[in-house]
């Protein structure tokens, strides 16, 4: 007891003595406008520079982890005297701005390591398509700033069926040996990007920006390859769908800019030759599908390309008249001789002209037949 007043008696004796040559003695003890504190108790010490033998006497509770209090000058000096330190410098200053410093672990930063704990096991994915919800709606977290260590899992729990998770971490701390525990609970569930739609689609109707939206879902509800918003666009659906609905690749097509039995626009390219006519498309087809239509004009069975809405492009000659046979390897045509040129105005003719009458398709069978009848040639 005595020991312990005698050396109170020393440190407000060194408070009161005033500032002199540093050699001399030990300098003047002076308030600190601002501080920061990383214990849960605010001392001598932390207020006053200089403060001797008597910093380490306590004097306030900090305040919450991570936030800022105020002291008034005057109540300060009233508990210094309490304590019995006197003599201190304040200078101009009204209050003491106290912060106590600390660790935040923002919600986002929880989930990820909740995320990389279940990654890849328990038939989960990757972390970054992991979606976790904690129990108790946890916010952003404060830890005294010693915890300077990465949360680290040491027991983990998962149910695949539930999707309930429960899992303990640790934080190494600088102060303290013995790590800080946490312990989190919740669900967690494989998602996945896909596009939704924004309203009720028909069948007929052509996927716009304003349709289709990107949300995250679980991946149980979504089997299949899920669509992204950029393939779904211009595309159109194979059946009604509702809104909300995720899309799938599986669930889109080409639009068909050709209905079968839809009268269509019959385009003719050649070489310095354009045509059109009218057709019957016998089957439907999408931009850049070969579909068959029928000439009107000559009744003939076309094959051409889808190019557009009520629309198909016959190009070249490979529904004109046929070609010549192929020279054989005993021709006089030389190599760097070119072909004959082809007979565009026949080619046109084939395209347009009038279908043949049933006796000039008769007269012109009859040969073919009296030469199929013809008796073979004794050897």
């Amino acid at each position: 007891m005595i020991r312990t007043t005698l050396a109170t008696i020393s440190a407000l004796l060194v408070l009161a003595l005033p500032a002199r040559a540093a050699d001399d003695f030990i300098a003047t003890p002076t308030l600190r406008a601002s501080i920061t504190v990383t214990s849960d108790v605010v001392r001598v010490g932390d207020l006053i520079d200089n403060a001797g033998s008597a910093a380490l006497i306590p004097l306030y509770r900090s305040p919450d982890l991570g936030t800022t209090g105020a002291l008034p000058v005057a109540q300060l000096l009233a508990v210094l005297r309490a304590k019995q330190v006197i003599g201190v410098m304040t200078g101009d200053i009204k209050e003491v701005q106290v912060t106590r410093l600390a660790r935040t672990l923002a919600n986002k930063d929880l989930e990820t390591a909740v995320a990389s704990a279940l990654e890849r096991r328990f038939g989960l994915g990757d972390a970054a398509n992991i979606t976790v919800t904690f129990d108790r709606g946890i916010a952003d977290m404060r830890l005294d700033a010693s915890n300077t260590g990465v949360l680290q899992p040491v027991a983990t729990r998962y149910d695949a069926r539930s999707g309930r998770f429960d899992i303990a971490f640790e934080i190494n701390s600088d102060n303290n040996p013995a790590p800080t525990k946490l312990r989190f609970t919740g669900n967690a569930i494989e998602t996945v990007e896909v596009a939704v739609l924004t309203r009720d689609i028909d069948r007929v109707d052509l996927l716009k920006a304003s349709d289709v939206a990107m949300e995250r879902r679980p991946k149980a509800e979504v089997t299949g390859e899920a669509a992204s918003r950029d393939r779904t666009l211009g595309m159109q659906l194979r059946r009604p769908m509702r809104a909300g609905t995720p899309i799938r690749v599986a669930d889109i097509v080409k639009p068909d800019f050709v209905q079968r039995d839809q009268n269509v626009t019959v385009i003719y390219q050649v070489p310095g030759i354009y045509l059109t006519t009218r057709g019957k498309a016998i089957e439907s087809g999408a931009e850049g599908d070969t579909i068959s239509v029928l000439n009107l004009q000559t009744k003939r069975t076309l094959s051409g390309v889808v190019t557009g809405r009520g629309q198909v492009t016959v190009q070249g000659a490979s529904q004109a008249a046929p070609m010549p046979a192929a020279v054989e390897q005993t021709s006089s045509l030389k190599r760097d001789e070119a072909p004959a040129p082809v007979d565009t105005a026949a080619l046109v003719r084939n395209l347009v002209q009038a279908p043949a009458s049933p006796a000039q398709i008769a007269q012109a069978q009859i040969p073919q037949v009296r030469g199929s009848q013809a008796p073979a040639k004794s050897e």
